[in-house]
């Protein structure tokens, strides 16, 4: 029915007048009113329906670009980041209503070991995705799977914002950029060493002989959950480093040197020396971290190695009121206290973000507009007073606002001047996975020195060759 047609039926239809009658002059008038008022609604439903009728709609609706976006920050210890992330896309897709981010938390280790591999041999990552530095992303920046983020640091003056940005730099190009920095210290419960009458460890020989003193008491001396494989690794690099310092491991990703030395021998023999005096979690293998950061924080462990995204879970309200400043933070104890270079504490910028290089057009300025909106300094000094995490960016930091085991690491951190990048992170991936493997054999006491270093070997003589194929 057309506009025209509906005003005539309109003007021929009689209106009902019950109720008219006996009205006052306003009542007639406002009755007057409703009725025109009726027929300019059904006048625009008309036009409305009109428009309808037309293949071309009259307003156009405006495109929505979907990103996705994957993190692994999904334990206990990692709510305050994912929770700061939560923040920056809600407050992104306000400012930018035309852009959707689809974000999913996955398990670190099945993310960066089985999903994002499979992936990027696909061709298929997320659009925006977190991942480490060094040597993982390597073949994938090879394959141009990785997005080239030189130019975005450039155009937006970010170059110089970062503290580091080595691990993420090949062949002069940008492949992700650094989002927190991380140490690995060696955390002590200062009321058992008070208890117990002793000082913690600076040399190795002072650490073996804590071990039996701790285990004459009940204590664990320390306290592992190895099921994920990489935190018994930390000590293995650990002692390779002291022995061996920084430039071995290099040499041997570069492939000018061999991990069978006299240098990684006696890291190796060391380290089986260390699990015969049983100082680690019973069953270390198939115990989770959270169970060792649970016997350390309840008591039972005095020693705890791990990294510093544990300190908001050792400072938080889950556990004792007055645990944190229970935890004292120090270096792994050194054979030779000259040798500052070799004595370096493990850490870098390694957790960081990439993007697919798969993006174009539209879909890729709304990345770059996300990336933008992660990497700035209010978000950094979120990650550092909310998630007490190291900044990956040049801000200033109040360590009065950080508690004091943040605070200890920050001096900490001070007193070493030298870092070196945990080996898990140098290796290649397929050479990380034996890394991994033959640390659980040495933690069990399942393997000896020359065959530990044969199987490291045999692995990264593989890589190169699977490498020099073009495999």
């Amino acid at each position: 029915m057309s506009a025209s047609e509906f005003l005539f039926l309109f003007q021929i239809t009689p209106i009902r007048r019950t109720g008219i009658r006996g009205l006052t002059i306003i009542d007639k008038m406002r009755h007057r009113w409703k009725r025109t008022s009726l027929i300019i609604l059904i006048l625009g439903m008309i036009l409305v329906g009109c428009s309808a009728d037309n293949s071309k709609p009259t307003v156009r609706q405006e495109h929505k670009i979907t990103l996705t976006f994957r993190h692994f920050w999904t334990k206990e210890h990692d709510k305050a980041v994912a929770q700061i992330f939560e923040d920056v896309i809600r407050k992104f897709e306000v400012e930018h209503p035309h852009i959707k981010i689809e974000a999913e938390g996955i398990d670190q280790t099945f993310h960066r070991e089985q999903k994002l591999k499979s992936e990027m041999v696909a061709g298929n990552p997320p659009d925006i995705f977190a991942l480490f530095g060094g040597a993982e992303i390597e073949p994938y920046a090879r394959a141009d799977r990785l997005l080239d983020l030189t130019p975005f640091l450039k155009e937006n003056n970010l170059y110089d914002q970062f503290i580091d940005l080595s691990l993420w730099t090949i062949d002069g190009g940008t492949y992700g950029l650094p989002f927190e920095g991380n140490a690995e210290p060696i955390y002590y419960n200062r009321t058992i060493f008070d208890k117990l009458k002793l000082t913690p460890p600076q040399t190795w020989d002072e650490l073996l002989a804590i071990i039996p003193i701790l285990k004459e008491n009940g204590y664990v001396p320390f306290a592992i959950g190895n099921d994920e494989r990489w935190p018994g690794a930390i000590f293995y690099h650990y002692l390779m480093q002291r022995r061996a310092g920084p430039a071995l491991i290099d040499e041997i990703v570069q492939g000018t040197d061999t991990f069978e030395t006299e240098a990684y021998m006696q890291a190796t023999e060391d380290f089986i020396r260390l699990a015969a005096l049983q100082p680690f979690t019973e069953h270390t293998n198939d115990k989770s971290k959270e169970f060792a950061r649970q016997q350390f924080v309840s008591g039972k462990a005095a020693l705890y190695m791990n990294g510093s995204w544990e300190i908001n879970v050792l400072q938080g309200a889950a556990t004792p009121s007055n645990f944190m400043n229970e935890v004292g933070v120090m270096n792994f104890p050194v054979f030779d206290a000259s040798d500052s270079i070799a004595n370096g504490l493990a850490g870098g910028y390694t957790i960081g973000l990439g993007v697919s290089a798969n993006l174009k057009g539209e879909r890729l300025e709304a990345a770059l507009e996300f990336m933008k909106a992660v990497y700035t300094p209010e978000v950094q000094r979120r990650m550092v007073y909310e998630g007490l995490r190291l900044p990956s960016m040049n801000i200033m930091i109040e360590k009065q606002r950080t508690g004091p085991i943040f605070a200890s690491l920050m001096e900490l951190m001070l007193q070493t001047p030298h870092m070196f990048i945990p080996y898990d992170n140098k290796l290649p991936p397929a050479v990380q996975e034996t890394f991994f493997n033959v640390t659980q054999d040495l933690l069990e006491g399942r393997t000896s020195a020359d065959k530990a270093l044969n199987q490291l070997q045999s692995a990264i003589e593989q890589y190169r060759e699977v490498i020099r194929k073009g495999g």
